[in-house]
């Protein structure tokens, strides 16, 4: 059987423990990831006893904890209504936004949350999507267009923009790319479920003029056929999207044009 031994600076030590208030009604205890660059060493979890009574979300638990308890945490955050994408963080064992994951869809007992997973950490709770959004431009995502416009804007059907649904509402928030493990193991040269329901948003646009361009470019034995249908990336996805639906259209559409 093989043995691995994690790095030594990669384990993660027991951390600070915060008392809750005197007084404190609704007691909720909130263990949470936290590193610093600045400061080095193992990262830690620290455990936050947090009165829960007049917050919804775990973005609001989150936000008390740094505005009121401890003002080093840092996390991103920014609509708080599931548009943005940047409060996106494993919580329970589970990739989804802070912002929208109401606390009584949470079992009992304490709460872990975590930065997404398999990730390089900028700090705490924030992780570094350099490489995500890089593997984004790749696909070139935007409008490719050979023919003119005309006077008029580029006209679509009905039915056509129908084809648009379940993907042009994708916010790149990361959640289903980072439960991937086919992305944990080739990072470099997978495009993951996000990037790929992305391709597929603009191969399906009626009004894109470079379809093959870019079948194309992702007819590439690591960029999609990595994909082994894992579907953790459907059961996490927080905007209800099937990434792993659109992966197979792709497939689908690059074995159509060789028979």
């Amino acid at each position: 059987m093989a043995e691995f031994t994690l790095p030594q600076m990669s384990k993660v030590q027991k951390g600070k423990r915060f008392a809750a208030k005197p007084g404190a009604r609704k007691v909720r205890n909130f263990r949470v990831y936290r590193w610093d660059p600045d400061v080095g060493g193992n990262p830690r979890v620290d455990t936050y006893e947090v009165d829960v009574t007049g917050s919804a979300m775990v973005l609001d638990v989150l936000l008390k904890i740094k505005n009121e308890i401890d003002p080093t945490l840092t996390l991103r955050r920014s609509c708080r209504e599931g548009v943005c994408g940047s409060c996106a963080m494993n919580i329970d064992g589970e990739n989804t936004l802070a912002c929208t994951k109401g606390l009584d869809e949470l079992p009992a007992g304490d709460v872990s949350i975590y930065p997404l997973p398999h990730m390089p950490v900028v700090k705490d709770l924030v992780p570094d999507l350099t490489h995500f959004y890089a593997q984004y431009a790749s696909i070139k995502p935007w409008l490719q267009t050979q023919s003119a416009a005309g006077a008029h804007e580029r006209l679509q059907s009905p039915e056509d923009r129908k084809k648009l649904d379940g993907l042009y509402e994708c916010i790149l928030c990361a959640c289903c790319t980072t439960s991937c493990p086919s992305y944990w193991w080739n990072p470099d040269r997978f495009l993951g479920p996000a990037v790929l329901l992305q391709a597929y948003r603009w191969i399906v646009d009626s009004r894109d003029e470079a379809t093959g361009e870019r079948l194309d470019d992702l007819d590439d034995p690591f960029k999609l056929y990595r994909c082994h249908t894992i579907m953790n990336c459907t059961n996490t996805c927080p905007k209800g999207l099937n990434p792993a639906k659109a992966i197979s259209e792709i497939k689908q559409l690059l074995v159509n044009r060789t028979v």
